[in-house]
């Protein structure tokens, strides 16, 4: 009884990470229609790691508390090429919040091109997400 009550909390949880992804990506997409590019950029990184997140639950049932989605998407076996990416967008996770210690203001940095391709790497790991889920 225990453990399959303790399946059905896992399983929920998992829901919830993949949930909050998905609603991260939309509003990616709409702070990029918009023309707020520097939070569509922050949102692209945050769907990816909620979704490699959900993910971790799903195969390993323990959550990693990083916000480094190389280390994430090994985790979850991602594949080489989406690593990279990930590379990428883990980046974009201190430059949205905090710009480069003064050297830039992040609504200054980030262009409609950076935070285009951003979205599409968000996108594209979102869908591996949602097959291997």
């Amino acid at each position: 009884m225990h453990q399959e009550l303790l399946l059905i909390t896992m399983k929920e949880e998992v829901k919830r990470w993949w949930r909050m992804a998905k609603d991260d990506l939309d509003s990616a997409r709409s702070n990029f229609k918009s023309r707020k590019y520097y939070v569509c950029a922050f949102l692209s990184q945050q769907a990816v790691e909620k979704a490699l997140k959900a993910l971790l639950l799903r195969k390993k049932e323990e959550l990693i508390k990083i916000h480094d989605l190389v280390i994430l998407g090994r985790e979850v076996g991602l594949q080489k090429d989406f690593l990279d990416k990930c590379e990428q967008l883990s980046k974009v996770y201190i430059e949205t919040r905090y710009g480069s210690i003064g050297e830039y203001v992040p609504s200054e940095k980030f262009t409609k091109k950076n935070s285009s391709e951003y979205l599409k790497i968000a996108e594209d790991i979102l869908k591996w997400v949602k097959k291997n889920i």
